[in-house]
């Protein structure tokens, strides 16, 4: 009987944990109504159904859970200078600091949905604005053995990419662990694929790192970064550059304030990230 009333124990402490720090980081599924003031005219009337598993397995991949004191004490963080040229992630590489997980307009009540594979860097999926959402995201989880990255040293984020389709998408840098903290956002614009193959034969090919689409090399500069929340942009703050502790890819029919991407569709959507790197 020991065994089984350790596990429930265990597992009503790591239920409690996961409430706490949901309710730490003041994280629900906020109307993207509020979120987002747009025209009228440029959200949908469509309703779908909230998806609450969905939105607790994307969100608690980016949540620490409040520290128990009988069961742990807390941990300084350490900080890694990083050098410009150095790869902080790969597909499939164990040297990752990092992997991507989906964080979709489900966490604000939307039912977009987006998938990602560590192993081939393709992120896919469907943007809906039904419930008035309209962006699908990806974030790097927190950084192994409690890192921080200095990156005092570099000039900022080089990606390089495969497919895309031309359409715009957001990169994110976080100097915060908070999960709704600020943002440091750079828009770009992927290279519009060529050869003509319809987009799932162009996943498909991605997957097996057999697309003829050319590989596309994105600047992320420090000192060109937009300071936003939830879209909106924020002033009086400074950019920690020695305190990086995430990387964010949006794609949103949204772009700042109370601006729409111009560069956006709804529907199906992929892009293959190839290569995160400090320049």
């Amino acid at each position: 009987m020991t065994i089984p009333r350790t596990l429930l124990l265990l597992q009503c402490i790591y239920s409690y944990s996961l409430v706490a720090a949901f309710s730490a980081h003041r994280l629900s599924p906020i109307s993207t109504t509020r979120l987002y003031a747009t025209d009228d005219s440029s959200s949908s009337k469509e309703r779908k159904p909230w998806d609450i598993f969905r939105f607790v397995s994307q969100s608690s991949k980016f949540i620490k859970p409040p520290l128990i004191p009988f069961l742990a004490s807390p941990s300084n963080t350490v900080k890694k200078r990083v050098a410009p040229g150095e790869t902080l992630w790969t597909p499939s590489s164990s040297q990752n600091l990092f992997n991507f997980a989906p964080l979709d307009d489900v966490v604000m009540g939307g039912a977009s949905s987006s998938t990602v594979d560590n192993n081939t860097g393709l992120w896919r999926g469907t943007v809906t604005d039904a419930n008035n959402g309209g962006f699908v995201g990806i974030r790097s989880t927190p950084f192994k053995n409690g890192l921080s990255l200095n990156m005092s040293s570099c000039k900022g984020v080089e990606l390089r990419l495969r497919l895309g389709d031309g359409k715009r998408f957001k990169f994110v840098v976080r100097d915060d662990t908070s999960f709704n903290g600020i943002c440091w956002t750079t828009e770009f614009d992927a290279t519009a694929g060529e050869g003509g193959n319809g987009l799932a034969d162009l996943i498909g090919n991605a997957a097996r790192n057999e697309s003829n689409d050319k590989n596309t090399t994105i600047r992320i500069p420090f000192a060109n970064q937009t300071p936003t929340i939830f879209a909106r942009t924020v002033s009086g703050s400074t950019f920690d550059v020695t305190n990086v502790v995430g990387f964010q890819v949006a794609y949103s029919k949204f772009a700042f304030d109370n601006e729409l991407n111009q560069n956006f569709e709804l529907g199906d959507f992929a892009l293959q990230i190839l290569e995160v790197r400090t320049y």
